[in-house]
């Protein structure tokens, strides 16, 4: 398989043996449906057959991750694809097992990682660089040094602790500078992301109602270093595992801060790991071994019930009606960086859904974009009376639209 990027064409003029004049016959490159593509990323994704319930960490890692914005959509985000997970597993995971770790990682967004690869997470994170350009220092009136100084001050006062943001600050102020104790107060989650890059800020179990944060390299049983660029490789290679085929806007829109030119020398890094496919025009790579997979693939005949922040949603290409068509996108795709549940139908985003826990209460409420076939509301209603199950209540199903 050619190399991710190279784009041979036929008949290109090369020097051959003994400096004679050949042509090389054209490459030839994969021609792989949207069809396709869908029906092996839901295998991927573990929506076209779910996995067990002692694989749940497992589909966490992936997935990349779960976006944590809201706690209770990274849960729902492995009930959809997770038999029997029950309510608190996430909870247990993160502050009892410590197989979970919370934190501020790609995009700049709170996420759930493995423990076991979160050092990885960190050092690809670590290459994250654009909180020290100037655009960014004046935006937020502070000097580089100064910021430095504050991510070495909340990186010691964290050291074997678990603090409060009121405890952070006072023992930053202790050990360290009033000045960048005060910025602390002011700026808060924009300053905390960069130490969080650096690898010394994750969530610690809440005091109350109080959020409280402490160093991984002291939470962690085990910390191994990782080495950026090497980090930056597996990655990329694990999104691909799960999220291909992708185009290289596909990636940087999900990795945020880099350019798709950016993301294509990171695809080209790989070198023959990666096939480069012709999906329906698009250029778009996923792993050289998937494939034979893919082309035989088909969108299973589920229809999934997604939560808001769900990885299929965030991952999903934008620069085609494949997964979503573009007058419905504003639905799914919301102002502040807001992703919507879903209701995937064979893989395609074919309409919305909300839930309301009041009492012994659960409404939830179905709204497809369009007329949807017997058998796919049939499912979905089969999808929302599990949904009980896991949040409780009683259920009170209805249908809009």
């Amino acid at each position: 398989m050619h190399r991710a990027g190279e784009y041979p064409k036929g008949g290109q003029g090369v020097s051959g043996p003994h400096g004679r004049h050949t042509t090389l016959p054209p490459v030839a490159v994969p021609k792989l449906s949207w069809k396709q593509a869908i029906g092996w990323r839901m295998r991927t994704h573990r929506l076209a057959g779910r996995a067990r319930r002692d694989e749940a960490l497992a589909v966490a890692g992936e997935l990349c991750g779960l976006h944590a914005q809201l706690m209770s959509s990274a849960e729902l985000t492995l009930w959809a694809r997770v038999d029997g997970i029950e309510p608190g597993d996430v909870s247990r995971a993160l502050w009892q097992r410590r197989s979970l770790v919370k934190t501020w990682a790609f995009r700049g967004t709170l996420h759930l990682l493995a423990a076991e690869h979160f050092p990885l997470w960190q050092a690809a994170l670590s290459t994250y660089d654009h909180y020290l350009k100037p655009a960014w220092l004046k935006a937020w009136k502070i000097g580089a040094e100064e910021l430095e100084e504050l991510i070495a001050d909340v990186a010691r006062a964290l050291d074997g602790r678990e603090l409060t943001r009121e405890q952070l600050v006072a023992q930053v102020a202790r050990e360290g500078d009033d000045h960048i104790a005060e910025r602390l107060r002011s700026g808060w989650g924009s300053f905390l992301k960069p130490v969080a890059w650096r690898g010394r800020l994750c969530f610690a179990p809440n005091d109350g109602r109080y959020v409280r944060f402490t160093d991984p390299h002291s939470w962690l049983p085990k910390y191994d270093e990782h080495d950026p660029e090497d980090a930056l490789r597996e990655i990329t290679r694990r999104f691909l595992a799960t999220h291909g085929p992708a185009t290289r806007e596909d990636y940087a829109r999900w990795w945020g801060g880099v350019t798709a030119a950016q993301a294509q020398r990171r695809f080209e890094a790989l070198g023959d790991e990666l096939a480069e496919v012709d999906l329906e025009g698009l250029r778009a790579w996923l792993p050289g071994r998937a494939v034979d997979d893919a082309l035989a693939a088909e969108p299973a005949r589920t229809v999934n019930l997604l939560p808001a922040f769900d990885q299929w949603v965030v991952a999903s290409s934008r620069e085609t009606d494949a997964m979503i068509e573009k007058r419905f996108r504003p639905r799914v795709f919301r102002k502040s960086a807001w992703f919507s549940p879903v209701i995937l139908v064979r893989g395609r985003i074919e309409g919305v859904w909300r839930h309301e826990r009041k009492g012994k209460r659960l409404t939830v409420r179905l709204e497809p974009f369009g007329k949807l076939p017997r058998w796919a509301r049939a499912a979905a209603e089969r999808e929302a009376q599990r949904l009980p199950g896991f949040l409780g209540g009683e259920l009170d199903l209805s249908w809009e639209g």
